[in-house]
């Protein structure tokens, strides 16, 4: 990934266009850099008055979080319902477009997990099976 410019470099573009009235284009090739990133600093300069970078990434809020209770009314009356049936719902019923790899984090963070039954609770293995009755009392056909 590339590196971002030096705070230094920027400075030194912005004054070269607002001081020394060079064109966004020509101080971009006076300082080795693109047309469209001094272009975007002037821009932001001009815009805010700040000559930083304007950052990138952060934390983004959940888009199901304001619909919980919503959402965890449908599960309690529909508990077998799909997250691509939950996710079209949210979509019809609130207008809120989700996929299912946003509603599976929401029920993550929210610690309700879909397993249907515990593994205790499943099929018996063979292990647990009667034991067969004793040879003796066994029956031979005639």
């Amino acid at each position: 990934m590339a590196r971002a410019y030096s705070q230094d470099l920027r400075d030194r573009v912005i004054d070269a266009v607002a001081g020394e009235g060079l064109s966004r284009r020509a101080a971009a090739q006076r300082f080795g850099i693109s047309a469209a990133a001094a272009i975007k600093w002037l821009q932001r300069f001009q815009r805010t008055g700040e000559r930083g970078s304007a950052g990138t990434g952060g934390h983004r809020p959940s888009k199901v979080q304001p619909h919980r209770a919503w959402v965890l009314a449908v599960l309690a009356a529909q508990p077998d319902i799909t997250l691509a049936a939950l996710a079209a719902r949210l979509l019809t019923e609130r207008g809120v477009q989700v996929d299912t790899g946003m509603l599976s984090r929401f029920f993550k963070g929210e610690g309700i997990s879909f397993k249907k039954k515990p593994g205790g609770l499943r099929a018996g293995s063979a292990g647990h099976r009667a034991a067969p009755p004793p040879v003796a009392a066994r029956t031979r056909p005639a």
